[in-house]
């Protein structure tokens, strides 16, 4: 009896050290985004003052409709959206046809091609910038300047290929042959029971592949000169570089450029935990 007193004793107290580290790790990783959003909010001398005001003594909400009339924010999140999502779905088709091929198909040089593509992902993406460029200058495909040259090179990615192929391989064979017996062809079975089963793993793909993009930097800011095609990120960059001093309407263009991405993460985040828990490491 005295030993099921000592040892349930640690395990009431291991629950609540184990809730307080989560809450500080949390208080930790929020407080940039404080920062952030408050500091949008100051005025320009309390937002530069050191040790820094943990709430602005007199809330301006006019910094960020002062920050939005300095650029032309509104065509920036028009050409992200339209990149985003072109880059999303285009992606999402590639990465489906292609991870099926490698779950449920069988043909010569698949297991070699499948290590190829997954070699692939040992590639920094710097490496590729002079190739890709080169392939998109005038002197081939004359993309520069464009929104096609920042969507076109993302149409396809190693690793959306390999996690819906870890995934589609937990569906059970069962399904895959009672769909053969009723005369189903692979598109059949792919349209009909692989993607309805595949939920979770599609819009985990769908929300990354989004995100990447939102947030993709030194592509567009290599290939655009125009703010007429530049993306957010570029935008936002433009921004610090004409204003890196006035702190408190930069952090509130950093706060409204941010923001659309927290709420998305906020409405899939479990869609996004789930297609990742239910993606095995399947050979």
């Amino acid at each position: 009896m005295s030993g099921s007193v000592r040892a349930t004793r640690p395990m009431r107290f291991r629950f609540p050290v184990r809730h307080v580290v989560l809450a500080l790790t949390g208080l930790l990783v929020a407080y940039p985004f404080y920062y952030m959003v408050t500091t949008g909010l100051k005025e320009f001398f309390e937002a530069i003052e050191t040790p820094p005001t943990f709430f602005p003594t007199t809330l301006h909400p006019e910094n960020y409709a002062e920050a939005w009339s300095k650029e032309p924010w509104g065509t920036f999140f028009l050409n992200t959206i339209i990149i985003a999502v072109t880059v999303t779905l285009g992606e999402i088709v590639t990465a489906v046809l292609a991870a099926y091929a490698f779950a449920r198909m069988q043909f010569r040089g698949k297991a070699v091609i499948f290590t190829l593509l997954l070699a692939t992902l040992m590639i920094p993406s710097e490496a590729t910038l002079i190739p890709n460029y080169l392939l998109m200058s005038r002197r081939y495909l004359g993309l520069v300047d464009t929104l096609a040259v920042q969507i076109i090179p993302f149409l396809a990615t190693a690793f959306s290929i390999f996690l819906l192929r870890q995934f589609f391989l937990s569906i059970p064979s069962e399904l895959a042959d009672a769909a053969r017996i009723d005369g189903a062809g692979h598109l059949r079975f792919l349209w009909s029971v692989v993607l309805p089963l595949s939920v979770p793993a599609l819009v985990t793909v769908a929300l990354i592949t989004f995100l990447g993009s939102w947030n993709s930097f030194l592509w567009p800011l290599i290939m655009t000169n125009r703010p007429e095609v530049r993306p957010i990120q570029v935008g936002l960059n433009s921004f610090r570089s004409e204003g890196n001093s006035i702190y408190h309407l930069l952090l509130a263009a950093a706060t409204f450029v941010v923001a659309p991405i927290v709420l998305l993460y906020l409405v899939a985040q479990r869609q996004l935990i789930q297609g990742v828990a239910r993606t095995g490491i399947r050979g």
